[in-house]
């Protein structure tokens, strides 16, 4: 080993660094830079101003259910491409862009878990299989998923982080809204309660059907949620609108949604509701 070798060896010159993108985040809410590492460890909320980052629908299945304790349903389940949709791109190929990524087959997880003291089902929008968009898969995942909540007289969980309805799936997509408010009607002749979670963002058809039917309608803060995006609201009324409109604290001022939980209080809340909804616990507590 020449004199220069055994130098780079004893001070370090020469060896690759992690890239600071990768150790560091911007926080969308305060600018600030912070330690991703950080911000993992408070549950992907800022800890500086609150904000909350956007997270994977298993993150968020580790976040509400007792470990151990979800089992996924209907994981095979995977679009079509009926109206043999292209833009510049192929639907198909889409589809198979995404899944390459390593996420599921569509934009939803569904299962069966507990959370705290009561056996669930939950339904889980995953926003990086194309926007969360809801197709005819999410249409028919939620509707099993409401069917096995009566079924085994379990209450029931959905979690919205969505675009809305799947353009490239057109009729087939909107016809999701009917079928799962329908089946949620059933859901409510069945005494069964539905706790509807809205996160950043729940817009579009999703939140002009299920996402807005809960018993009880919960939301993240800072979300936004809405049908059309302020943006289009803007320039189709030609007026400038409220500040903060859209958000979960809007929305909550003004009787559309119940309560807005910081994510580190949503699982106990969620708890605490369930047990009031159905007088006493329906499963015992998990370690």
């Amino acid at each position: 080993m020449s004199w220069f070798d055994t130098f780079k060896a004893k001070t370090g010159i020469g060896k690759r660094i992690a890239k600071p993108e990768i150790i560091w985040t911007e926080c969308k809410g305060c600018k600030e830079q912070i330690y991703i590492a950080e911000i993992e460890k408070n549950l992907k909320v800022c800890p500086n101003c609150d904000h909350h980052f956007r997270i994977d629908a298993k993150e968020r299945i580790s976040y509400l259910v007792n470990p151990g304790t979800f089992i996924e349903h209907d994981q095979d389940l995977a679009s079509a491409d009926p109206l043999k949709f292209k833009d510049q791109k192929k639907y198909k190929d889409r589809l198979k862009a995404t899944e390459k990524q390593g996420y599921s087959h569509d934009a939803l997880i569904t299962g069966s878990g507990i959370l705290g003291d009561h056996a669930v089902e939950l339904s889980i929008f995953e926003f990086n299989f194309m926007g969360g968009s809801m197709g005819s898969v999410v249409g028919e995942k939620i509707t099993r998923s409401i069917e096995r909540a009566i079924e085994k007289r379990n209450a029931l969980i959905i979690v919205s982080c969505s675009g809305g309805a799947r353009m490239q799936e057109g009729i087939f997509s909107l016809m999701q809204m009917a079928k799962t408010a329908s089946a949620l009607r059933k859901l409510s002749e069945n005494k069964l309660p539905y706790i509807s979670i809205l996160t950043d963002p729940t817009t579009g058809g999703v939140s002009a059907s299920f996402a807005m039917l809960g018993d009880v309608i919960l939301a993240e803060p800072g979300a936004l949620i809405g049908f059309a995006g302020p943006r289009v609201i803007e320039q189709t009324i030609k007026q400038k609108l409220p500040e903060g409109f859209q958000r979960s604290e809007f929305l909550l001022e003004h009787g559309l949604i119940d309560q807005v939980v910081h994510r580190k209080n949503l699982k106990h809340t969620v708890n605490n509701l369930l047990s009031l909804m159905r007088n006493t616990p329906i499963a015992k507590t998990q370690p």
